[in-house]
């Protein structure tokens, strides 16, 4: 069984909420025997275990108390019942600038939160030409930190947290107001830290972020565990409940009614394909279903495997239920840690579906001619929807509704996949050019 570095036992959080600061008053010449207050529950009842050298995401909407767990972390906040152990040196990337005196400079908060951390000055010495170079503030270091963008400070903040030798990393929100290279510098970083073996606690909205870096994560909903466990499953349930969220909202705001009836049934189409291999997760309202899909080659044979540089086709058939006026038929192409590496739909290939009545089947072919990707699993997820691209509700969504693997490539393929490549080279040479695979 792994070491836990981070276990919560039935944790829960309120804050006592006042009415006017006249019932605070009230409340505390009562002695506190009288209460004046209501109390809101940040988290409720919150159990976990984060193993040593495992990066944990927390997902949520804004007020469900990921920020609040953090600092619970951190040991800047006790809980208001159960228990938090937490096994190791911690480094905490909060609140923006927290822990900096905006009056000191940025070299003076670098030696300040070494020194809270326990280093000695000389120890911080060593470090700070490391932290000075990640940060890439310029002269800035030398100046008063309120001088600084909030880009600025989360540069610095973020390489001091990295620099000082962490055994649990706490970041919440931290690079969302980064810019793109450092944003890539940040997760580039982040790995090297797994790779060390660093438990790594994450909070993000950034979903694609959360799966690329999360081994597993929690969805936090209003304080409550709503669901724990691999990434990419507790990540497809908590933008399922958005989108619900999402087009409830939409219903309400729009309120257009006018549910047209008929019941048409047309033929099935030769070219339909039925059948699901997979389910991970299926969501939406139901007004429309995927009934099949299909990885065929280019004569319409089923695939096995994926072969790079071939050219496939995605067949995908949905039926509607009710109405649909604008149907829109995807997928998302995904790589083995369930990460969105690609995927595309007929609205975003102007491909304007007919409107489908109660029974109509509907079959869309999409052709793909795959580049030189690396060697692993792939997945598909189909989807068919009711909108346009700026607007729409989803019918069904399947998560990973049929896996394939990828054929190894005969040449080496350097990182995530091979740009197809013609090389000119002006110079000494032996062939004038070659044509990359």
């Amino acid at each position: 069984m792994p070491e836990a570095a981070v276990e919560f036992l039935r944790v829960s959080k309120s804050y006592p909420l006042y009415d006017s600061p006249r019932a605070r008053l009230k409340e505390l010449m009562a002695l506190n025997q009288r209460s004046f207050h209501t109390d809101y529950w940040a988290l409720r009842d919150v159990s976990l275990q984060v193993y040593r050298g495992e990066t944990f995401c927390i997902i949520g909407q804004n007020g469900c108390g990921k920020s609040t767990l953090l600092q619970i972390c951190a040991g800047i906040l006790e809980p208001s019942e159960g228990t938090a152990n937490v096994n190791g040196r911690v480094s905490a990337l909060l609140e923006l600038g927290a822990g900096f005196n905006p009056e000191f400079t940025g070299r003076d908060n670098v030696y300040l939160n070494g020194a809270i951390l326990g280093f000695s000055r000389k120890e911080m010495d060593i470090r700070f030409r490391e932290i000075a170079a990640f940060a890439e503030i310029g002269q800035f270091i030398d100046r008063p930190v309120k001088t600084y963008s909030s880009g600025m400070m989360v540069r610095l903040a973020f390489s001091v947290a990295i620099h000082v030798d962490p055994e649990i990393l706490l970041v919440d929100e931290a690079l969302a107001v980064g810019d793109v290279y450092f944003r890539q510098r940040c997760v580039r970083k982040v790995h090297e830290l797994r790779s060390r073996g660093i438990t790594i606690l994450f909070v993000s909205h950034a979903t694609g972020d959360v799966k690329a870096l999360g081994d597993r994560a929690l969805w936090l909903d209003r304080g409550h565990v709503m669901a724990i466990g691999k990434t990419d499953q507790v990540v497809s349930k908590y933008l399922a409940a958005m989108e619900e969220k999402d087009a409830r909202f939409r219903d309400w705001q729009i309120r257009d009614g006018g549910e047209a009836s008929s019941e048409n049934h047309d033929p099935v189409p030769a070219a339909v394909v039925e059948g699901i291999p997979n389910i991970d997760h299926r969501f939406g309202d139901g007004r429309a279903e995927v009934i099949g899909i299909g990885v065929l080659d280019a004569h319409g044979t089923r695939l096995s495997s994926l072969r790079i540089n071939s050219t496939i086709i995605v067949r995908i058939s949905v039926r509607a239920k009710e109405n649909i006026e604008r149907p829109i038929v995807g997928f998302m192409f995904r790589n083995h840690l369930g990460v969105d590496f690609a995927g595309t739909n007929t609205a975003r290939e102007r491909c304007d579906l007919a409107p489908l009545a109660p029974g109509q089947i509907c079959t869309v072919d999409f052709h793909l001619d795959l580049p030189a990707l690396y060697a692993s699993l792939f997945s598909f997820s189909p989807a068919v929807a009711d909108g346009t691209l700026e607007s729409y509700t989803t019918c069904d969504w399947i998560d990973n509704a049929i896996v394939l693997p990828m054929e190894k490539a005969g040449d080496q393929i350097y990182g995530q996949l091979h740009f197809p490549c013609r090389v000119q080279v002006h110079g000494p040479r032996r062939n004038v050019e070659r044509v990359g695979a």
